[in-house]
Parts: C-alpha cells; sequence; structure tokens
C-alpha cells in the first residue's frame, strides 16, 4: 500500500466515522458506497462488493464504541431497547453476514440498495412531539421492536452494515423513541449487530485486514468527536442531515444497479 492509498482509506473512514457518531448510525450507509467509488476514481485499487462489506463491518463495531462512550451518561441510553433490539439483530446480522457469502457482487448492492431505498423514505414521513416525550417515560412494543430489528439485520449483515441506517428511521417513524434516545441506543444496538456482522466476515474470509486497521484507526479517533458534536445539534437538523445522506446514498447506488 503506498501514502495515497493509506490516507485516503484514513480520510474516507474519518470522515464516515465523525457522521456516524454524531447521526447515532455505524456508517456503513457513508462508507460502503465512498470505498467503492472513490480509490478506483483516484487511480487506486478498487474494492469488491464483498472486500468492502468485510471492512465496513470490522470498522463498524469499533466506530459504535466510541459513539456510544459518550452517550454513556445523560438518560440517553434505552436499556430495554437495546436488550431486544441488540438480540434479534445479532441474530439476524450473524446469519446475513455468512450467507453473503454465497451471493454475488450485484446481489450485495441490489440489497444495500433496497434498505437504503426503505430508509430514505421513512425519515421523510413527518415525525411530530417525538421530542416532547421525557426519556424517562418512553413505551414501545417490546416484540415489534424484536422483529424488525431481526430482519433489518439479515439485510444488514449481507452489506457488512450494522443497520442503524434503517434501525434509525424505524425507531424514529415506528416506534415512536425520542431523537436523542434513538441516536443513542442505535449506536449501542449496532455495536451488538456489528458483532454478528464481523464474525461472519471473518469465517468467510471477506475481510481485507490492512484497509480495515487503517479504517478502525479513523474510527477511534473521529466517532467520539462526532457524538460529542451530535449532542449539542438541533434534533431537527440530526434529522434532516441523515434523511439526505441517505436519499443521496439510494440514488447513487441504484443508478449504479440499473
Amino acid at each position: 500500500m503506498d501514502l495515497g492509498f493509506i490516507i485516503t482509506i484514513f480520510l474516507i473512514g474519518f470522515i464516515g466515522s465523525y457522521i456516524s457518531g454524531m447521526l447515532g448510525i455505524g456508517g456503513s450507509i457513508i462508507k460502503y458506497p465512498m470505498l467503492l467509488y472513490i480509490p478506483p476514481m483516484l487511480g487506486l485499487a478498487a474494492f469488491s462488493a464483498h472486500e468492502v462489506a468485510g471492512i465496513s463491518a470490522i470498522q463498524v463495531f469499533f466506530a459504535t464504541i466510541g459513539g456510544v462512550w459518550v452517550y454513556r451518561k445523560g438518560g440517553y441510553l434505552n436499556k430495554d431497547l437495546i436488550i431486544y433490539m441488540g438480540t434479534s439483530i445479532l441474530i439476524g446480522s450473524f446469519i446475513g453476514s455468512y450467507g453473503s457469502k454465497f451471493m454475488s457482487e450485484d446481489g450485495i448492492n441490489f440489497t444495500y440498495g433496497i434498505l437504503a431505498a426503505i430508509a430514505a423514505i421513512m425519515m421523510f414521513i413527518p415525525k411530530k412531539g417525538l421530542d416532547d416525550i421525557p426519556l424517562d417515560q418512553v413505551k414501545f412494543n417490546k416484540w415489534l421492536a424484536a422483529t424488525l430489528a431481526g430482519v433489518v439485520g439479515i439485510g444488514a449483515g449481507i452489506v457488512g452494515a450494522a443497520g442503524a441506517f434503517i434501525l434509525v428511521p424505524i425507531m424514529l417513524v415506528v416506534l415512536k423513541i425520542p431523537t436523542r434516545m434513538t441516536i443513542a441506543s442505535s449506536l449501542a444496538i449496532t455495536f451488538i449487530s456489528s458483532i454478528g456482522a464481523t464474525i461472519g466476515k471473518i469465517t468467510t474470509g471477506q475481510v481485507d485486514y490492512y484497509p480495515a486497521f487503517i479504517m478502525v484507526v479513523a474510527s477511534l479517533i473521529a466517532a467520539p468527536l462526532g457524538a460529542m458534536a451530535g449532542k449539542k445539534m438541533n434534533t431537527k437538523v440530526l434529522q434532516v442531515t441523515l434523511a439526505l445522506l441517505i436519499l443521496g446514498t439510494a440514488i447513487k447506488i441504484w443508478i449504479d444497479i440499473l
């Protein structure tokens, strides 16, 4: 690996992880297309969809640790939400991650495009009054949360994501969880999900370890910085930023698929 390649991978990891910590996502929604398209655009070595998914899985594992650490105080972490959705998505992500070995490159990209499109649509559904609910009075349907998390886990495991980019809209729109609690809890759930995805990718030989290591270093630096910024931002700004990010990624992926 030459210096230009190392710097490029580090910057992709840093930018993605900063946004990850700020918006409560694992960052694969950003880093998957960046890893897929930016290196070849700059004349550097191109990664396959399997390699990108493998690198993303490991990177998300470390990025979410930093984000959760920043949000650990303040009552933002909902333990019931984390237990029910975390357990379900862990099982789903391992199944999807292991099964992705038998899928084609186009199949992995197609799965990613479907997830991003659903998430984009859900993010633009009005979410009124969410942030007026006191954090200690938040209630949700536990079995619905677990079922949705399991389904998301399978799809997310296939593309090496932890699924937060679609979990966040589900938590906001379907389960009616306040924005900051959604961001903090989704980081914890994403961390649990990334365990299954990482194990699945490693055991099926889908990880390029050198770029993954560079991404991990960038994640550990940038994710806590992003989480600290997210705690200070207006919740509406956070929602709109995530919605536009998901929409842009979904459009790019579908243009390439079609």
